[in-house]
């Protein structure tokens, strides 16, 4: 099985897609997808479908979902297996659907649990190349980091889950991807920093600053490469504008880190080298709470 999630909702069982259109089975299916291979509670999926107050009929209609998408795995198994039969009709009497769709959407103790059977996950292979992107920008080997975790950020083809319909827990899901995904952005511009292209990063980055108009680290990192490109006088202004938006939607003020920039910028004609201190996930979850807003 192979499963995508960083973009549009993708399942696909021997190659063959597994997709319903109706907005509840695909609920299903995502949550299921994002917890491949771990058993799913029944109660949490009642919760995203219908929320805090299911109706009477909710886990014999859950039932009925979960009986379509085992339609759509056994039609995609019998599927695969003619593809197969068709490349090697030698061994035709061989060819049959040896897992059914039951071992594939497995129902368990207290919930249903959807078997990966060792396919791809673009979610696991962008962790997997963060962390290792993470662990070269702390070795300060910035070029094996920025190559990295650019092939990572590679992997999303838009927002996560982005033709599903959320409910609570999708959600909740939906923010923590797009958090890690923010996470390895900056990571990703702070590597390109420290190889010298500021230049190249200017277009990029103001559409992130006007896109998170009160994250911090992005607009240290668009003053830090205005000010390299000998353009002063704007990465002052990107300061104050930021300063008003924070002031405005959040109250606060900026962090010292960033009045330490702006001073440094006032007071030399060289910007300071940045820091190279890695930002993991569950920081910028921290720093989204109290200081992220975006703009779309």
């Amino acid at each position: 099985m192979d499963i995508d999630v960083l973009g549009p909702l993708g399942v696909r069982v021997n190659g063959v897609a597994v997709m319903p259109t109706a907005p509840k089975p695909r609920k299903v299916l995502a949550l299921l997808a994002l917890h491949v291979d771990r058993v799913l509670p029944v109660d949490l999926l009642i919760e995203e479908l219908w929320g805090q107050r299911p109706p009477r009929s909710a886990r014999t209609t859950l039932q009925t979902y979960i009986l379509q998408l085992r339609e759509l795995i056994g039609a995609a198994l019998q599927a695969g297996a003619a593809r197969s039969a068709e490349l090697e009709p030698a061994s035709q009497d061989m060819v049959s659907v040896s897992v059914s769709a039951k071992d594939v959407l497995v129902t368990a103790p207290g919930g249903y649990l959807l078997r990966g059977g060792g396919g791809s996950s673009d979610v696991q292979k962008f962790e997997r190349l963060a962390g290792m992107g993470y662990r070269a920008m702390d070795a300060e080997d910035f070029a094996g980091a920025a190559r990295l975790l650019r092939e990572a950020l590679s992997l999303w083809s838009g927002s996560a889950l982005a033709d599903v319909q959320t409910g609570a827990q999708l959600e909740m899901e939906v923010r923590r991807l797009e958090e890690t995904r923010l996470c390895a952005l900056y990571q990703r511009i702070e590597a390109d920093l420290r190889l010298g292209r500021h230049r190249e990063l200017l277009g990029e980055l103001t559409v992130l600053v006007s896109r998170y108009r009160t994250h911090e680290n992005l607009h240290g990192q668009f003053m830090l490469a205005l000010h390299r490109s000998g353009r002063r006088g704007e990465a002052l202004s990107v300061y104050q504008r930021l300063r008003q938006a924070l002031v405005r939607d959040l109250g606060l003020e900026p962090s010292a880190g960033l009045r330490r920039l702006q001073r440094a910028i006032l007071e030399t004609s060289e910007a300071p080298a940045p820091t190279a201190r890695v930002l993991r996930p569950e920081a910028l979850a921290g720093a989204s709470r109290d200081r992220l807003v975006r703009v779309d």
